[in-house]
């Protein structure tokens, strides 16, 4: 069966992983839930009958919203055209700055929404999503000699797979995003993560801090006393290896693409974390 793969690149994207993620994954559930899902490749390699789908990031999400939609879809890959052929620093920059007039930002089409963050995501700098305290995108140009912003043959599979299928599009807190997980439901959580040194966490304008990894381990283990199936990738630092010690680890290597330098693009030791054993 064809899938759909992650149409932005986004940091902590699990393409590179995706082969332990799915022996991870149990064989059967009900609903599948991602609160964090990003570009969604797990989504897209499960390809689940039922799932509620949810980002903080309201601008990805939208993305989602509108490739879901026939005529929005249609109308976001026109404007994506249109950035492609107007592709250039100063175009760029003059796309970026949309968001810092709130008021002006809020009334313009979601559709030409969509195609902005991706035009955005595929010409900025190594292609890091990051906003500020503002909530503006503030990544500098990529100066990419080629720009391709869309695989069109990709989209229409995300399309078909968003329409043939029971998926509930969400953009709220992670919390509130799995309240109606119930037992033999699998939730899977890929935050930002968390670091013994500093992290890079502004995918929002909030950020995620040391706060956030304890409630979403408070989260994680309320939905285990449910009976959902869970589980969530992160780094494997002193903090998380306290939160989850109860559960099941396991240990892979990821390479790590978004840092600015080469010298910092290297193997780091991920964990997958699991309230049950799979047999797989």
């Amino acid at each position: 069966m064809l899938k759909g793969k992650p149409f932005v690149k986004w940091a902590g994207g699990k393409r590179s992983i995706i082969e332990d993620l799915k022996k991870l994954s149990p064989d059967e559930y009900n609903t599948y839930y991602e609160p964090f899902v990003g570009g969604g490749a797990l989504l897209f390699e499960l390809s689940p009958k039922h799932a509620v789908i949810n980002d903080y990031n309201k601008e990805l999400m939208n993305v989602y919203s509108c490739i879901k939609d026939e005529n929005k879809f249609s109308s976001m890959v026109k404007e994506l055209d249109k950035h492609e052929a107007n592709n250039s620093e100063e175009y760029y920059y003059e796309i970026r700055a949309f968001d810092k007039d709130k008021k002006k930002f809020n009334k313009i089409k979601d559709y030409k929404r969509a195609a902005r963050t991706i035009y955005l995501n595929k010409a900025c700098f190594n292609g890091l999503y990051r906003v500020n305290s503002k909530n503006e995108f503030n990544v500098p140009y990529g100066k990419k000699k080629k720009l391709n912003t869309y695989d069109g043959i990709n989209l229409g599979m995300i399309y078909y797979f968003l329409n043939s299928n029971d998926i509930k599009l969400l953009s709220t807190d992670f919390e509130e995003a799995v309240k109606d997980a119930k037992k033999g439901d699998f939730v899977y959580f890929d935050p930002p993560y968390d670091s013994d040194t500093s992290t890079f966490n502004s995918y929002t304008e909030n950020g995620f801090g040391k706060e956030e990894q304890k409630r979403l381990a408070k989260v994680f283990k309320e939905l285990d006393k449910r009976g959902c199936y869970v589980m969530i990738s992160n780094y494997n630092t002193k903090l998380v290896k306290e939160l989850y010690k109860d559960y099941y680890f396991h240990k892979v290597k990821a390479p790590r693409n978004i840092g600015a330098k080469k010298s910092s693009r290297k193997e780091v030791e991920e964990v997958i974390i699991t309230n049950y054993e799979n047999e797989r």
